[in-house]
């Protein structure tokens, strides 16, 4: 296992023992699992996360920290866009829709006003980082 394998594990497992709430580095922060369907192996993939929620609608960003190329879970989504979400107790459906550039810079940026690191991630990158909108199903 990879050593960010390993740091998702231990942030899944602390998730659902504790109803969704989460210490260290996300203490606070919003978080959620996303589980995908692998786009290759037709797996399921959890993938902790921030996002940010603006009435009924939640927004995940691919920001991979900054790194050059989009998370995996970004590409299993794109594939198969019906996926899971889990929130604090909660456990729902949700259809994933990559959003268009005003909505995505609009939203990236009430985020990086937020949390700032979503702000040094999108310094680090030369790609533009998309933004995910969850509808629950």
């Amino acid at each position: 296992m990879t050593e960010m394998s390993d740091f998702n594990t231990q942030i899944i497992e602390e998730f659902r023992a504790n109803d969704g709430v989460v210490g260290g580095q996300f203490e606070g922060a919003p978080l959620l699992l996303l589980t995908t369907t692998g786009a290759k192996s037709g797996q399921p993939r959890v993938a902790p996360m921030m996002y940010r929620a603006e009435g009924e609608r939640m927004y995940v960003f691919a920001s991979k920290a900054g790194a050059p190329t989009n998370p995996d879970w970004y590409h299993n989504l794109v594939a198969h866009p019906d996926v899971t979400v889990e929130v604090g107790k909660e456990r729902f459906g949700v259809h994933a829709t990559v959003v268009d550039r005003s909505e995505r810079d609009r939203i990236y940026a009430a985020q990086a006003a937020d949390y700032p690191g979503f702000a040094e991630y999108e310094a680090k990158t030369d790609r533009v980082i998309p933004v995910v909108a969850l509808d629950r199903r």
